[in-house]
C-alpha cells in the first residue's frame, strides 16, 4: 500500500485519479503535487482539496515533504523537445525537456520505493538517455486499449508488470454526445486542441478530432483544398460514398450535390472521457483551460494499469 505520493508536473492530478482507481492508496494518504499552472491547480484542489501543492519543481527538495518518506514518485515531464513532432529538434537542449533532469534529481534525493515516468515517442537516442538515467527500459502503450483515442506513450517504471492493459473495446462513437464520427479511435488529444480543428488538418495531417453533422456527409472540396484528387472525394461517416460519378474523383467537382459539411471539435466532457476521467472533472475552469489541462494529462486507466503492479 502507498501512503505518500509525489507527483511532478502534476497538471490536473490525473495521477491521483489513477492511484485511487488502481486501489494502491488507503482512505487517508498524502499526495504532494508540483505544478505551476494556476488553472491545473484549481482543478486539482476542487477535486482533491487535501493535495499539498509544492509549486515549481525546480524549487522542490527533500525538505518540501515535511519529513514524509515518499513511497511513489510519478510524473510526465514536458515533452516538446523530445517529440518527433518537435520542429526545432532541440531534444535535451530544450529548456522544457531539460526539466526531465529535475525528475532525476528528485528521484535520487527522495529514493522512493516505486517510480513512474511518462513521455512521448521520441528518437531512440533520447529514449536511451532517459533509460540510462532511470535504469529501466520503457514500456510502450497506446491508450487505444483503454480509451477511444490513439495516444502512444512511453512509460519508465520499476513497478512489476504483467503485460499491456486489456483492450476494453471502447470506440469514439461510445463517448460522443451527438453527431457522427468516421473512425473508431480519435486522433491524439493535445494541449492545443482548444484552438479547434479544420478539414485540412483532419484529413491531411491526421490531427484534432472532428465530429460531423448528422447527415454524415463530407465533401472535402468544400474546405477549399487544392492540388490533389483525394481532396475532392466524398466521404461518409460509415465509410461509403453516396454516389460514384463518371468524373472518377480527380480535381473536378463531382456530378452529385453534396451539402457543405458541418463539423465541431470534441467538447470538454468528451475529452474527459478520452482521458478516462469522470464527466465534469475539469469544469472548474474555462473551456480553453479545460482543453489545455486535458491535452497535457495522463490517460488515467493506462496509469492505473501500471500502478496495479504495486499490489501484486
Amino acid at each position: 500500500m502507498i501512503n505518500t505520493v509525489a507527483s511532478l508536473f502534476d497538471g490536473g492530478s490525473m495521477g491521483q485519479v489513477a492511484c485511487v482507481r488502481a486501489g494502491i492508496v488507503p482512505n487517508t494518504y498524502r499526495y504532494y503535487a508540483s505544478e505551476t499552472d494556476p488553472y491545473a491547480i484549481k482543478i486539482t484542489q476542487a477535486n482533491w482539496p487535501d493535495t499539498v501543492q509544492l509549486g515549481d519543481v525546480r524549487n522542490v527538495n527533500l525538505n518540501s515533504f515535511n519529513g514524509d518518506p515518499i513511497d511513489l514518485l510519478i510524473g510526465g515531464s514536458p515533452c516538446q523537445g523530445f517529440s518527433f513532432a518537435s520542429k526545432d529538434k532541440l531534444n535535451f537542449d530544450d529548456p522544457r525537456s531539460a526539466l526531465f533532469f529535475e525528475y532525476v534529481r528528485l528521484l535520487d534525493e527522495l529514493k522512493p520505493k516505486y517510480f513512474l515516468l511518462e513521455n512521448v515517442r521520441m528518437k531512440l537516442e533520447c529514449q536511451d538517455i532517459i533509460s540510462h538515467y532511470l535504469g529501466v527500459e520503457p514500456i510502450a502503450i497506446n491508450s487505444n486499449l483503454v480509451s477511444a483515442q490513439n495516444r502512444y506513450r512511453l512509460y519508465w517504471t520499476n513497478i512489476p508488470q504483467d503485460g499491456l492493459p486489456e483492450d476494453k473495446g471502447i470506440v469514439l462513437k461510445d463517448i460522443i454526445e451527438d453527431g457522427l464520427v468516421d473512425r473508431s479511435k480519435a486522433h491524439c488529444l493535445d494541449a492545443n486542441y482548444w484552438k479547434g480543428g479544420n478539414l485540412r488538418s483532419y484529413f491531411e495531417k491526421h490531427r484534432r478530432q472532428l465530429v460531423f453533422s448528422e447527415d454524415g456527409l463530407c465533401h472535402v472540396g468544400d474546405a477549399d483544398l487544392n492540388g490533389h484528387g483525394y481532396l475532392r472525394r466524398v466521404y461518409h461517416s460509415m465509410g461509403k460514398a453516396p454516389c460514384l460519378t463518371s468524373n472518377g474523383g480527380g480535381n473536378r467537382e463531382p456530378k452529385v450535390y453534396v451539402p457543405p459539411m458541418k463539423y465541431r471539435k470534441l467538447n470538454p466532457t468528451e475529452c474527459e472521457r478520452l482521458q478516462n476521467l469522470p464527466d465534469g472533472y475539469t469544469n472548474h475552469v474555462s473551456a480553453t483551460q479545460r482543453y489545455k489541462v486535458l491535452g497535457n494529462g495522463f490517460t488515467v486507466d493506462v496509469i492505473a494499469h501500471l500502478l496495479k503492479g504495486i499490489n501484486k
